[in-house]
């Protein structure tokens, strides 16, 4: 998931975004409309593999506490439905680059409008769903410090983790200027996480089988 995000989000769409040049930015992504729409399909390939492993981490952490898992699986596949949502807009974005019609109603300047403010509009609905991602890596937090069978180091880096999520998501909606995110000096546990479960997969699955009998 990591590598398809970054290259999906970082290598393609924010690559070819020119910050505060939506003339440049439009004629970037004309220019690279196949590259722009495999960035989108990467995202959507993220999307899936989030349902993947929001039904995963429940079999995970469901010895631990099933409702709570099934709190955190909720939070997570609901932020990948806001995420879709997201991820729709850039669709928007080639629509009105390819669309002949438009550019000729619109003019290029309406139409570099329409580019920067579609991709302002998945910034915005993605930053907001990461409320709800906090929220899940949050309750995942609690669950693996509970568990017995993940280091409790891991379940508090987790909670800091979905704690910066949560303040990135509240401070773009509330600050008025450009906002640094917290999440990428957070970020640690979620990585972690992966980590160990690929490592410890088996001993995890044998622990809480035996915590769940």
């Amino acid at each position: 998931m990591s590598v398809v995000a970054i290259f999906g989000n970082l290598v393609v769409i924010e690559g070819l975004i020119t910050p505060g040049d939506a003339a440049q930015t439009a004629t970037d992504i004309d220019a690279s409309q196949d590259l722009f729409r495999l960035g989108i399909v990467s995202l959507i390939l993220v999307i899936a593999l989030d349902v993947v492993v929001a039904w995963a981490l429940y079999r995970v952490f469901s010895p631990v506490s099933a409702s709570l898992s099934m709190l955190a699986a909720a939070m997570r596949l609901v932020y990948s439905g806001v995420f879709m949502v997201a991820v729709g807009q850039l669709l928007g974005v080639t629509r009105v680059l390819s669309d002949d019609s438009a550019r000729a109603a619109l003019g290029g300047e309406a139409v570099d409008a329409h580019v920067m403010l579609g991709i302002a509009a998945f910034n915005d609905i993605w930053n907001v769903g990461l409320a709800l991602f906090g929220a899940h890596l949050l309750l995942i937090g609690y669950l693996a410090y509970r568990s017995g069978y993940i280091p409790r180091v891991l379940g508090a880096l987790l909670v800091i983790a979905g704690v910066g999520y949560a303040i990135d998501s509240f401070g773009t909606v509330l600050s008025q200027g450009p906002w640094t995110d917290v999440s990428s000096f957070t970020f640690l546990g979620e990585f972690l996480l992966a980590i160990w479960l690929v490592i410890r997969a088996r001993q995890i699955a044998v622990a809480a089988s035996a915590l769940d009998s």
